[in-house]
């Protein structure tokens, strides 16, 4: 982790295992979650990195942060409480609001950068 301007690293070597989502939530027997964060400052309500997970679902009733990603690789669709879905795959860049209710869905393996604020 640095304290300074950085490069984001998609795939550092240094990423261990994360455990954001609960077990439930995985869509297929591959449970992989792993994080690198390459950015947090003293109270940890900035963060910035790489994260990656394998295939899961879950009904979010209320964001917990406000989060703007970019889909490194993987597939994301995020249903919103009006019932639209979009599509996120490579390359695409997204905000969520902290409070957005959703229902987030990996349906490929997705990594992503991430910029998160509570």
């Amino acid at each position: 982790m640095t304290d300074r301007d950085f490069r984001l690293d998609p795939s550092p070597a240094k990423m261990e295992p994360s455990h954001l989502n609960v077990p439930e939530v995985f869509t297929t027997q591959d449970q992989t979650e792993l994080n690198y964060t390459h950015f947090a400052n003293k109270d940890e309500s900035v963060l910035s990195g790489v994260w990656e997970c394998a295939p899961c679902r879950e009904e979010i009733e209320s964001y917990p942060v406000h989060e703007m990603m970019t889909v490194v690789s993987g597939s994301l669709a995020l249903t919103h409480a009006d019932g639209r879905t979009e599509t996120f795959t490579a390359g695409d860049t997204f905000f969520i609001a902290k409070g957005t209710k959703l229902i987030w869905e990996i349906t490929e393996t997705l990594r992503k950068f991430y910029m998160i604020v509570e």
